[in-house]
């Protein structure tokens, strides 16, 4: 059988569409001419693609099972078969999947999204929370860039590292903890709160805890650092949170900040991808724009120094067990 190549970029649009029509509008052909693609895409694949459902369509198993692949095949013959030119960001018409950390989302997603149509107002942003496990959407090119606590093993996903963010410990105005220096025993008695969205009640916080000798009291975990960050303002549970991503949430909850009685080490931020946009201009532009709106971050004014150093007298117990509390 001879197979028309063009069939995949039309099944590609067609599936990414979920219609005739729209898949005719992405590609700028008639909805007939879509149509009878749609027909030559059902015979050489035995297999409906679209079914009508109402007045929607949707895809088959058999579709589903194939979008994927067939959006990365119709990817790498536009990046094989395209001539280099300079980068149009006017006419730019490219959707972008980013994936961050629920924290990074939420501080910077906003400044993500406007950057991007300023400079690009035909793109189009997918947001998508950072799942809490390793995932292979990175390869499979479902997601363009993502953050990361720390660098990929895989060698052929990149990497890019942005910054570094201390963890704090936030909690309402007026929490008795607020009042005289925060000992590691006082801490380890407070009500605490972890962020996890798999409904775990300890994190490797408490292993630091633990290793100096006191068990922390987690009475609740919260699904992503917002909720944690809410639950910290209404009652009297404390959170211990990266400090810049999250300080415009903590700003608006009017939560105070104070220092851990102990060392952590850093958390780093790292944005990942995959190795086969190297070369593809579109691409490096998201990837600097975020790089930019992410630094921003930590370039951001603060005053936690000028609290910390106040309570610098307080005593500090000091620990070399890595943690990352709400990591990025």
């Amino acid at each position: 059988m001879q197979l028309d190549l063009n069939l995949l970029t039309a099944l590609d649009a067609l599936l990414e569409e979920g219609s005739v029509a729209g898949a005719a509008d992405r590609l700028h052909v008639t909805a007939p001419a879509m149509s009878r693609s749609l027909g030559r895409i059902r015979k050489a694949t035995g297999d409906q693609i679209l079914v009508r459902t109402g007045r929607h369509m949707t895809p088959t198993p058999r579709a589903l099972a194939m979008r994927t692949e067939v959006h990365v095949l119709v990817q790498q013959a536009h990046q094989l078969l395209s001539a280099r030119t300079d980068l149009d960001l006017a006419g730019l018409e490219r959707v972008f999947t980013v994936r961050l950390h629920d924290a990074l989302t939420t501080a910077c997603g906003s400044a993500l999204v406007a950057a991007v149509h300023r400079q690009a107002p035909k793109v189009r942003i997918r947001l998508t929370v950072e799942p809490g496990h390793d995932s292979p959407e990175l390869r499979r090119g479902e997601v363009d860039v993502a953050s990361s606590a720390g660098p990929p093993p895989q060698p052929d996903i990149r990497h890019r590292l942005i910054g570094q963010d201390r963890i704090i410990l936030a909690l309402r105005a007026g929490h008795p903890l607020t009042e005289g220096p925060v000992t590691v025993e006082r801490y380890a008695a407070a009500d605490h709160v972890t962020v996890s969205r798999r409904g775990e009640l300890r994190d490797r916080v408490d292993d630091v805890v633990a290793a100096l000798g006191h068990e922390r009291r987690v009475v609740v975990a919260a699904p992503a650092t917002d909720t944690a960050l809410q639950l910290a303002r209404d009652t009297d549970v404390v959170v211990t949170v990266p400090e810049a991503v999250t300080r415009s949430a903590r700003e608006q909850l009017g939560l105070t900040v104070l220092p851990l009685p102990f060392e952590l080490p850093p958390v780093q931020l790292y944005l990942l991808w995959h190795q086969r946009y190297d070369d593809d201009p579109a691409h490096t532009w998201l990837l600097n724009l975020a790089t930019q709106t992410l630094q921003d971050l930590f370039a951001a004014p603060d005053a936690f120094e000028q609290r910390r150093s106040v309570r610098a007298s307080a005593p500090v117990a000091t620990n070399g067990t890595a943690a990352t509390a709400g990591g990025l």
